[in-house]
């Protein structure tokens, strides 16, 4: 008799494969593997091999993988190690309102002797997604069941422009009213801005504020990578932004010039003659952009030592898509040359770039939209997957402390 546990689980569920029951002493081996069919054709797969005990019973939170895509005891080692089966490919939940099918497979002496479809839920427990047409801006906004006021956040996502649903979905699953906003490459949108205006980031923040179910005093920003500076943009010049998430951000404004009113911050320069090839023959940008430090660099460099929030700086170490590490770590020194305490520096040493939600495949290469190519975005997948785990938990607990604690709150504190 073999039997494999169904489960119906959220990216947040620890061990989603908690016990397994097989003949007594066989050894078997797992593969899961995730398949997107609806939209995306990434296909992510990992294999571990287990012994069961006398009883016949693996339980992944005590056994250890013998071997495989990893080897000890690793509860959540089969999921983190998943990896696409072309280099070059990210894994995405695209379509939030329909599950991710995740196929495991049994098997023992080259024979499957037990398979299970688990699914992988996203739009949980009464979260309403509304796509959002709103004169110039487009978007998605996910809203917490009941009536509210919920604290309200902005989540922006790479440079290709569009929304990200699954985070502002599973923020929304936490309480939080979050708009994943598009700013290019989207619907009706420019295919590729050669500049942006930071009045169209203000509607979408005038937009989530004005919602009946929004608390309007406090809005939080969520960002990756190029949006980091778009975020640090948003939080300097604009009022009421009360908490800021920049994750593998830059601290100076990148690729194409932003303006503001009479206000315009240029693009910091590249020199693509800084690019080489990795052992994997994959291109690494990670040196590509100048300093911004240097004379040409300054004026592209942001003055968030305006801003009246608070934020978050989270980088990896190891991230090739570029020196966010560095910029953190100047972001931070700017705003302390400036008297200012209103930031956390969140360091993950074998991260790669995008950090995003727990248990997400761990991506290494993939298209970059402003090189136009694929590109390597460095990180080891066990420390990624442990860096997403406790950079969601922190991003979480920074929202709750900065958007929900009232002003009696705070002085209560001082």
């Amino acid at each position: 008799m073999v039997s494999i546990l169904k489960y119906v689980f959220t990216p947040f569920a620890r061990n989603p494969l908690a016990k397994m029951h097989y003949s007594s002493g066989v050894s078997i081996r797992l593969l899961p593997s995730y398949k997107c069919s609806f939209e995306d054709p990434v296909h992510v797969i990992a294999c571990a091999t287990y012994q069961a005990d006398d009883n016949g019973q693996v339980d992944l939170s005590r056994d250890p993988s013998l071997g495989g895509s990893f080897t000890g005891v690793e509860p959540m080692g089969l999921f983190w190690a998943l990896k696409a089966d072309v280099v070059s490919c990210k894994f995405a939940l695209t379509d939030v309102t329909r599950p991710a099918l995740v196929d495991i497979e049994v098997v023992s002496d080259n024979r499957v002797i037990a398979k299970v479809t688990n699914e992988r839920h996203c739009l949980t427990d009464g979260v309403r997604r509304i796509p959002v047409t709103e004169g110039r801006i487009r978007g998605t906004l996910f809203m917490p069941p009941g009536k509210g006021p919920f604290p309200g956040i902005l989540d922006t996502y790479v440079f290709r422009g569009g929304p990200f649903e699954l985070r502002a979905a599973l923020l929304a699953k936490r309480g939080f009213a979050v708009f994943a906003l598009a700013f290019q490459a989207y619907q009706d949108l420019p295919k590729r801005a050669d500049k942006f205006h930071l009045e169209y980031f203000e509607e979408g923040i005038d937009f989530l504020r004005q919602q009946p179910e929004v608390k309007d005093q406090k809005i939080g920003l969520v960002s990756i990578s190029k949006s980091g500076d778009l975020a640090l943009s948003m939080a300097t010049f604009l009022p009421g932004i009360s908490a800021t998430v920049w994750i593998n951000g830059c601290n100076a404004n990148t690729l194409v010039p932003i303006y503001y009113k009479d206000i315009c911050v240029p693009a910091l320069l590249f020199d693509v003659k800084r690019a080489k090839m990795t052992p994997l023959g994959l291109l690494d940008i990670g040196d590509v952009m100048n300093d911004p430090m240097s004379e040409e660099g300054l004026p592209s460099l942001i003055p968030i030592e305006r801003a009246s929030g608070n934020f978050m700086f989270i980088m990896s170490e190891a991230d090739r898509n570029w020196q966010s590490a560095y910029y953190a770590k100047l972001a931070c020194e700017r705003l302390k040359a400036y008297g200012k305490n209103n930031y956390e520096l969140v360091r993950y040493e074998k991260a790669g770039h995008f950090i995003e939600v727990p248990y997400m495949p761990f991506c290494l290469a993939n298209f970059h939209a402003a090189a136009n190519q694929v590109v390597y975005f460095g990180g080891e997948p066990k420390a990624h997957s442990e860096a997403q785990l406790d950079a969601w938990k922190r991003m979480v607990n920074f929202f709750k402390k900065h958007l929900t604690a009232t002003d009696d709150d705070c002085r209560s504190k001082l």
